[in-house]
């Protein structure tokens, strides 16, 4: 089970570059439940997400299974994506390390910076081993408004808008 808040980023941290990232393209043959495929690097993988919703909390709840695909396959079925696509580039950011703060220890924030036209939209999400741990986290400074139940903050709507 994946658990996960989704924020907004108020500005970005200092000397961003610094950070591991990486790009990322991503497309979704469906989204219920959602099959998306996405291109990191060399990598292509194939994801199936189903949303849960449990009572009581704001964070996101998700079913997750992810299979790895070769680029021919991931070619295939981009062509048969309705939707179009979303690029980003996502960094991966250590909050314990970034804020040197224990409330943050085994937290990291996935910075994803848009391309093409979300241009200037930035996302941050943060995964939880917990839903108590979801529901307390107190976001960082840098961060901005929390979208975790926004459905147009989800990448799958952000491509169907592409």
């Amino acid at each position: 089970m994946e658990i996960e808040r989704k924020y907004l980023v108020r500005k970005l941290p200092e000397d961003i570059d610094q950070y591991e990232h990486y790009e990322i393209e991503q497309a979704y043959l469906c989204t219920s439940p959602t099959l998306r495929i996405r291109r990191m690097g060399d990598s292509y993988i194939l994801t199936v997400k189903e949303r849960v919703v449990l009572e009581g909390s704001s964070a996101i709840h998700n079913r997750e299974e992810e299979f790895k695909l070769n680029a021919q396959s991931y070619q295939r079925l981009l062509n048969k994506c309705d939707s179009g696509r979303v690029g980003k580039t996502r960094y991966r950011i250590n909050l314990h390390k970034l804020m040197d703060n224990d409330i943050y220890k085994g937290l990291v924030a996935e910075l994803d910076v848009f391309h093409g036209r979300h241009k200037g939209l930035m996302l941050v999400e943060v995964e939880f081993p917990n839903t108590e741990a979801a529901n307390s986290f107190v976001p960082p400074d840098w961060f901005g408004e929390d979208v975790s139940e926004d459905p147009c903050y989800r990448n799958s709507f952000l491509a169907s808008m592409s």
